[in-house]
């Protein structure tokens, strides 16, 4: 406890660190203030006599649970976050596909800002599209429109939700240009985060008289977050050796330095998660006109912790594993960046075979990665099967764990980083968390 609250006295006497981190705090709050502000003409009344009533499926759980209960709210920020994720994962197939995007991805910074302009445009898009769906299957079906919504209320209040996503979306982008942490993360997270008292509040109430199985559902959601962070910190570091160089006329000291080139074990990070369950909404949506009770598909996909679905979301996130893998890392552009700068792995040739040496590596390691990623998808089902309630449940695995996981970790390291470079103890000092690199590891790869 006194090395944290010395670390915490660290973190205030950098006047910097100390400005971007209450910016931070200010902007969510102003998010989370968002998410409570109800739409104007919505009947809040009806929708939480609906709420009161257990009137909510689980995908409507899962949507509340990404925007911090807007989406429940009616608020004005009930799109959240999540149009603008839907964005950026588009242009990143769409810089696999069409070169125009790939010469952008390539053109360094000024490429860089014209897709994120590209990437807001797609999101108001995506926010137009969306809205009129949520007013119509969430807010109408809840009883909360409006008697007399007309052609201009309808209008208006696409565009609020629209303003809404993206006001969101400018506030996530300051916290990464002017606080600290990945601002869009951050907001994401909050969001998950904001729900989990409530849930929890819950769960105890339905097993107040059984303290045993509180304690052990919350001993099972430690464990699951420890092995998270195990899998999202685990690497596996190739040796690579610098070849001798030459200054003049003797040759530098660092012949022979032994470098690591650090292959994560979840290379793919939430994404294959998030491309699977988006590849699982989309025929639920277009068999949704074809009510019927013996619709097959209908009734396997809008059940999330059925054994079908959740057999159909493994196969999908190992598929896209591998598949968001390939992407991010590229084995013959590694070995070619190693052969320029003078190193090599030791027993491997340069080259072409250093590159098909990578390539075999990556994919046995993605394998358990993969098997990971699908585990954690379907650790909700599990958990609501054991008895936990929907709500709780969703903070048993999915993207929720892994978003929440990876953006903590991510800010704690830029702490880090911060207090490092003014020579003070870091946050992670005496733990195995990778927030400080070791010097002998690079830094580029």
């Amino acid at each position: 406890m006194k090395k944290l609250i010395e670390n915490l006295k660290n973190i205030w006497k950098v006047e910097e660190l100390r400005k971007r981190i209450l910016l931070t705090l200010g902007l969510i709050l102003v998010y989370r203030v968002g998410s409570f502000v109800i739409i104007p003409g919505v009947d809040y009344t009806a929708l939480s006599a609906a709420q009161a009533k257990g009137d909510q499926n689980a995908l409507e759980t899962l949507l509340s649970l990404f925007s911090g209960g807007g989406f429940s709210n009616a608020s004005i920020m009930a799109l959240g976050i999540m149009p603008y994720i839907s964005a950026s994962i588009i242009m990143q197939l769409l810089g696999m596909a069409v070169p125009a995007v790939q010469k952008m991805q390539n053109e360094g910074e000024a490429g860089r800002k014209q897709i994120n302009n590209y990437t807001r445009i797609l999101t108001v898009i995506i926010c137009a599209l969306q809205a009129p769906s949520y007013l119509t299957l969430y807010v109408q079906n809840k009883g909360a429109m409006p008697a007399d919504a007309s052609t201009f209320w309808w209008t208006q209040t696409i565009l609020v939700l629209v303003a809404g996503s993206m006001f969101a979306v400018w506030l996530g982008e300051r916290i990464t240009e002017k606080g600290i942490g990945n601002g869009i993360s951050l907001l994401i997270t909050v969001g998950i985060l904001a729900r989990l008292p409530e849930s929890f509040i819950a769960e105890i109430g339905m097993n107040k008289a059984n303290l045993i199985m509180i304690v052990l559902e919350i001993v099972a959601f430690m464990l699951v977050v420890l092995f998270t962070i195990l899998i999202v910190q685990g690497v596996r570091r190739i040796p690579l050796n610098t070849a001798k160089r030459i200054v003049g006329a003797r040759a530098a000291e660092d012949q022979g330095t032994r470098n690591y080139l650090p292959i994560k074990v979840n290379a793919s990070g939430v994404m294959p998660i998030i491309f699977a369950q988006a590849i699982m909404t989309i025929p639920m949506m277009a068999f949704s006109s074809a009510v019927g009770e013996g619709n097959f598909i209908q009734k396997i996909l809008s059940d999330i912790y059925g054994v079908s679905y959740n057999i159909i979301l493994a196969l999908l996130i190992v598929v896209f594993t591998y598949f968001y893998t390939a992407i991010m890392i590229n084995p013959r552009k590694i070995a070619d960046d190693l052969k320029r700068g003078g190193g090599f792995i030791p027993g491997v040739r340069p080259g072409e075979e250093t590159a098909e040496y990578i390539d075999s590596l990556v994919s046995r390691i993605t394998f358990p990665g993969s098997l990971f990623l699908a585990a954690i998808a379907i650790l909700p089902a599990i958990a609501k099967q054991a008895g936990v309630n929907d709500a709780f449940a969703m903070f048993f695995g999915g993207t929720s764990i892994l978003i929440m996981v990876g953006v903590v970790l991510d800010t704690l390291q830029q702490i880090e980083s911060y207090l490092l470079n003014r020579h003070m103890d870091g946050l992670m000092e005496g733990t195995r968390i990778k927030g400080r690199r070791n010097l002998n590891e690079p830094s580029g790869m």
